[in-house]
C-alpha cells in the first residue's frame, strides 16, 4: 500500500497501510534526506515535488527560497501554504481522496505548460529496474511529471533498496542524483553509481557526504 505496509489482523484478509503521519515517524532518516534535498534548491527557480512521506519533510526548509513549486498532492500543497514566498502550481484534475492527489483522466491537465529545473521524487522500491510504484494512479501522474524537469532527484530511505516490488516509472539512469540514508549497503550503491547518478548520503547525526 502507498505509504507503507504491515502484516494483516487476524480478521482481515488485506494489508494495510500505515497511517502517513505514521509513516513519517518510523523512519528519522526521511527528515534529513528532505533537509539535503532542500539544500540543492536554487532561490528562484521552479520545481516539482512529487507526493511522499520524504518529499514532504523538504517543504519546511523552502522557505524563503522564493520558489515556484508545482506538484499535484495535497499534502506538499498544505505544507506550503504558509509560505507566501513560495508560488504553489497544481495541475488541473479530478480529485483523486486515498493517494491524496489531484490527476486528470486526459491527456491535456495543464502540465505542458509547466517547465522545471528539478523534480523530487520517492519510491516505492529501487532496483535493477529503476524507480517502481505500486499504485498505478501515482504512477501515471509521476511519469507525466518526470517529462517536465531537467534534473530527476530521488528521495528514498535505504530500506527502499531491496526486492523491487510494483512496476517500474523509470530506469535509474533517468535519474540524476539519489539521495538516502547511509544504511545503504555496497551493493545497492555501486548500482546507483553504474546507473551514473550522483549519490548523496545522510546521517540523521551529521551533515550530508557526497
Amino acid at each position: 500500500m502507498h505509504g507503507g505496509a504491515k502484516m494483516p489482523d487476524a480478521a482481515m484478509s488485506s494489508p494495510q497501510a500505515f497511517p502517513f503521519h505514521e509513516n513519517i515517524q518510523k523512519n528519522t532518516a526521511k527528515a534529513a534526506i528532505g533537509a539535503a534535498a532542500a539544500r540543492l534548491c536554487v532561490p528562484g527557480e521552479s520545481i516539482i515535488i512529487d507526493g511522499g512521506s520524504t518529499t514532504l519533510q523538504m517543504c519546511p526548509h523552502l522557505d524563503g527560497l522564493h520558489l515556484e513549486v508545482v506538484t499535484n498532492a495535497l499534502r506538499i500543497v498544505s505544507a506550503l501554504l504558509s509560505q507566501s514566498s513560495t508560488r504553489v502550481y497544481m495541475p488541473a484534475g479530478a480529485l483523486y481522496r486515498e493517494q491524496s492527489i489531484v490527476l486528470s483522466p486526459f491527456n491535456d491537465d495543464g502540465t505542458s505548460h509547466y517547465f522545471a529545473s528539478k523534480m523530487f521524487i520517492g519510491a516505492a522500491s529501487v532496483g535493477p529496474c529503476g524507480l517502481m510504484q505500486t499504485d498505478l494512479i501515482l504512477l501515471q501522474a509521476q511519469r507525466r511529471l518526470i517529462a517536465r524537469a531537467r534534473q530527476l532527484i530521488l528521495l528514498v530511505d535505504s530500506t527502499k533498496f531491496a526486492s523491487p516490488i510494483g512496476e517500474a516509472v523509470c530506469p535509474l539512469s533517468e535519474v540524476t542524483t539519489v539521495i538516502t540514508d547511509d544504511g545503504i549497503d555496497g551493493a545497492h550503491a555501486k548500482l546507483v553509481e553504474r546507473s551514473g547518478a550522483k549519490l548523496i548520503l545522510v546521517n540523521v547525526n551529521r551533515q550530508p557526504e557526497e
